[in-house]
């Protein structure tokens, strides 16, 4: 497919409408998807005719599962950098999507997941269903929450994003609307629905004749251990915590993270508690492009694609194998400077434009 095939560009009635169409991928990103996507919003910021943009996934499976990590593979075993421009082009879409200026409906039906989250969750108006799944799962395959996922978790209400960072664990309906990633739920049966009344009327009216309430979520019933635990100042105190709560989910995720890229759960909290300090999405961004272009050179990325999608073993070797041996200098090289002309630089902008709708 080409990148024109891979991302439907249309207008109907009032709405411009963004449809990724890699379903057999579970709509993962390309490079030229993202370009095309840019295009589109920027060709419709300034077109009358287009009042609002609506974004969904081809196939009944979900709306993105991320980017295309054999890309990313192939890229980092070999030392390219085919990556870190896909990146670099990616965040700014991300950024363009936070500051568009007019509303920006995500459909977060079914699976959304790393960059899927990406080109959803900083929209105007983000939209789960009953069969939501929205996950940032990047440690378990050596890498670590992008797209602005360490700027939308540091928001989320105590240590709740904490969690979700690390272990990778995927959240539901009411959980993504507990956590920040979402506004509303409407019922997968309504989306088409919804979509055709978009068309003819403003996003508020359309809205209120589909959202729900959306069924009963888990992690509110865990605060009190998931805000103590995950309160911790470093990853090995966290699993402690977990491990001495008393609490068998808690101990359920003490073994997720046991699982997980040492290195990639310690620069994750290193860029969470960042993140918390950095301001605008920009900045954060821009962080994220650093520990991006750096996990190209970890050996855990290439080794987490490889165990979880190439061969599929399930079994990766990580190095270090211990968060003990991930020294404060291992993940500080993360966030190093790239150097002149490398580094990302985004619009400072330090606060959100307002979209009326």
């Amino acid at each position: 497919m080409t990148g024109d095939e891979e991302v439907l560009v249309r207008t109907e009635g009032r709405t411009g409408r963004l449809i990724l169409n890699r379903p057999k991928a579970l709509n993962a990103l390309s490079h030229p998807m993202v370009l095309r996507i840019e295009d589109a919003l920027t060709a419709w910021r300034d077109d009358a005719a287009v009042e609002t943009v609506v974004i969904s996934g081809a196939g009944e499976r979900g709306l993105s599962a991320g980017g295309d990590i054999r890309a990313i593979y192939e890229d980092a075993r070999t030392g390219g950098t085919v990556s870190a421009d896909f990146w670099r082009d990616e965040y700014r879409l991300n950024a363009l999507i936070a500051r568009y200026p007019k509303p920006y409906v995500a459909l977060m039906d079914g699976i959304v997941m790393g960059g899927g989250v990406g080109i959803s969750a900083h929209g105007t108006v983000r939209i789960v269903t009953e069969r939501s799944r929205v996950a940032m799962p990047e440690t378990g395959i050596g890498f670590v929450p992008d797209v602005g996922g360490t700027y939308l978790l540091a928001l989320a209400p105590g240590e709740l994003g904490t969690h979700l960072a690390l272990t990778g664990a995927p959240v539901g309906a009411a959980d993504a609307l507990l956590c920040g990633l979402a506004d509303h739920f409407v019922p997968a049966e309504r989306l088409d629905r919804l979509v055709a009344d978009l068309a003819q009327a403003s996003v508020h009216d359309a809205l209120a004749a589909h959202v729900g309430q959306a069924p009963p979520g888990e992690l509110a019933a865990h605060r009190e251990w998931i805000d103590h635990c995950y309160a911790a100042d470093t990853v090995e105190e966290i699993v402690d915590r977990l491990l001495g709560s008393g609490v068998a989910v808690a101990k359920e995720a003490a073994a997720t993270l046991a699982a997980k890229s040492p290195t990639a759960l310690k620069v994750t909290l290193a860029a969470l508690r960042r993140a918390r300090g950095l301001g605008p999405l920009e900045r954060v961004l821009e962080q994220e492009y650093r520990v991006s272009c750096a996990a190209l050179s970890s050996p855990d990325l290439v080794e987490g694609i490889r165990a979880q999608v190439i061969d599929k073993d399930r079994s990766p070797r990580w190095s270090p194998p211990a968060l003990a041996e991930v020294t404060d200098a291992d993940v500080a090289r993360y966030f190093a400077p790239l150097g002149a002309g490398r580094e990302l630089r985004l619009a400072d902008i330090d606060s959100l434009q307002e979209v009326p709708w």
